[in-house]
């Protein structure tokens, strides 16, 4: 898997206070916090702050009122502002991260649409460049090795089996960029894809399948450790039929992703799938294509088209046309969701959003949580939970009044 660092930042960068905030910390929640950023990074985290660090050199930020939470992280993103990542043209991917990153997103793993093997391993050329320049966490291949019952907005005469020689094309295509794959392990040659990648030490993801549920469990047991999009794309959960959704939901080892934009899943659905998993072990992901943070209307997926009316994505013609086509989901929305809707707590929310996904990727030890040392990437919202303020690496995205 791969993994950045952060760059070396000079200590003789200004620094700002950022302060009166309730302030998401892994502890919990704390009231009228301040946190000091210089350089990139976060310095110190105090819990408390009555004086608005008075006394304190620095630019101080007045964010009374406000909630600081750490930078989102995405692990399954297609598009957003009109673009894709499957284009193959760095601008337009650009455009992705950034709308992205308006809305909160400071970390992002860039997701490709089923294509032939030649058309994926020139996108992930280009994709591995904006990994390696900083701009990306990682590469997913959602597809070809997917079922064809279970296609969804995959072009299914493009499906193939999991031969772990194609495989490793892929992942030697991405030059070590690589985070994750999703496989369909009832496949041929799908057991051993899942080996492969493990072994690779890039994440296996079980999705857009018919499995059973012991060959999910098998799955699992040969290195799986994520359910792509839990629920969607896959057998619904049966009493005698159990399928893949039970033996992923109850897998200690499995990190399940769960779209909440409210159309892919009902919300009771979504709170089974928190109590059953524990928050430690869900992550909220957009499954965005290019329509997020934009207006209705038709918009490229891979190589099809797709209609949005009413903000929901959808195949607009073909053998999967009326399907689901990912979401125009950003994850400010499933962040507020979370919190005024589906009866989860901040702490809850952030775990979702921001510190489980930053673990699965690895990259924990420089974001997900505000903490000391690691990147300033953050979010201030306000009482409505709306986005008022984004900093990434300790540049103001989004500035915040006063800021």
């Amino acid at each position: 898997m791969a993994q950045q660092q952060s760059a070396q930042r000079p200590s003789d960068t200004p620094r700002t206070i950022l302060a009166g905030a309730r302030i998401a910390r892994p502890s919990g929640v704390v009231e009228r916090g301040r946190i000091t950023v210089e350089g990139g990074l976060i310095g110190d985290v105090h819990s408390r702050d009555p004086d608005l660090a008075e006394g304190v050199s620095g630019s101080v930020v007045d964010l009374t009122g406000h909630l600081i939470v750490p930078g989102f992280v995405d692990v399954h993103v297609h598009g957003g502002g009109g673009g894709s990542f499957s284009s193959a043209d760095p601008e337009e991917c650009l455009t992705v991260v950034e709308t992205h990153r308006r809305h909160g997103t400071t970390s992002m793993v860039a997701s490709t649409v089923t294509g032939e093997l030649p058309d994926l391993a020139r996108q992930a050329a280009v994709l591995a460049e904006l990994v390696q320049q900083g701009e990306l966490t990682g590469i997913h291949f959602e597809g070809p090795f997917i079922s064809p019952h279970r296609c969804g907005a995959h072009q299914p005469e493009l499906l193939r089996d999991p031969d772990p020689a194609d495989v490793r094309k892929l992942l030697d295509a991405a030059h070590g960029t690589a985070s994750m794959m999703t496989v369909a392990p009832e496949l041929p040659g799908g057991l051993a894809s899942v080996r492969l990648l493990a072994d690779a030490g890039v994440i296996a993801a079980v999705g857009h399948t018919d499995s059973s549920y012991d060959a999910t469990r098998e799955a699992i047991d040969a290195g799986a450790t994520v359910a792509t999009h839990l629920f969607n794309a896959m057998p619904t959960l049966g009493h005698r039929a159990p399928g893949p959704v039970a033996a992923l939901l109850e897998d200690e080892r499995v990190t399940v992703e769960l779209i909440n934009d409210g159309t892919h899943l009902h919300p009771a659905v979504l709170q089974l799938a928190v109590r059953e998993a524990g928050a430690e072990r869900i992550a909220f992901i957009t499954d965005a294509m290019g329509a997020a943070g934009m207006n209705d209307g038709m918009y490229p997926l891979g190589p099809m088209q797709v209609e949005v009316r009413d903000g929901v994505a959808r195949i607009s013609e073909g053998p999967t046309a009326g399907s689901i086509a990912g979401s125009t989901l950003t994850l400010d929305r499933a962040f507020k969701r979370a919190v005024t809707l589906d009866g989860l707590t901040v702490d809850q929310a952030v775990q979702a959003l921001s510190a489980n996904p930053a673990r699965l990727l690895g990259i924990d030890d420089r974001a997900g949580s505000l903490q000391t040392g690691k990147d300033a990437d953050l979010v201030v919202l306000d009482t409505s939970y709306d986005v008022v303020g984004v900093m990434r690496r300790g540049e103001w995205l989004v500035r915040p009044k006063g800021a």
